[in-house]
């Protein structure tokens, strides 16, 4: 049994692709939170506007942004990575 990597496997690709795109959610999930915390929470604490009991710049970077990122994430799973099997025998045997 050869146990060697080969770089030029196409799981590699869909490997790194997927990596990407998780690279690139959680870019995303950063910037979401940095700009409403940053963005509406710089104000004066008496200049806050509120929603459900929480500063806006809370609710809006912390609680929507979960749900945000939530279904992202359920989207991209779904809608673009592949099921891709990790065994060497099922490989080598379809060779």
């Amino acid at each position: 049994m050869n146990n060697q990597i080969d770089q030029n496997d196409p799981r590699f690709k869909i490997a790194n692709r997927e990596a990407l795109i998780g690279v690139g959610l959680v870019i995303f999930n950063f910037l979401w939170w940095f700009g409403f915390a940053y963005g509406l929470g710089s104000a004066p604490v008496e200049e806050y506007s509120y929603v459900l009991g929480m500063p806006a710049w809370f609710f809006y970077s912390c609680v929507l942004g979960f749900f945000v990122m939530v279904a992202l994430v359920i989207i991209i799973v779904k809608g673009f990575f592949k099921e891709v099997s990790f065994d060497v025998e099922d490989e080598e045997e379809s060779k």
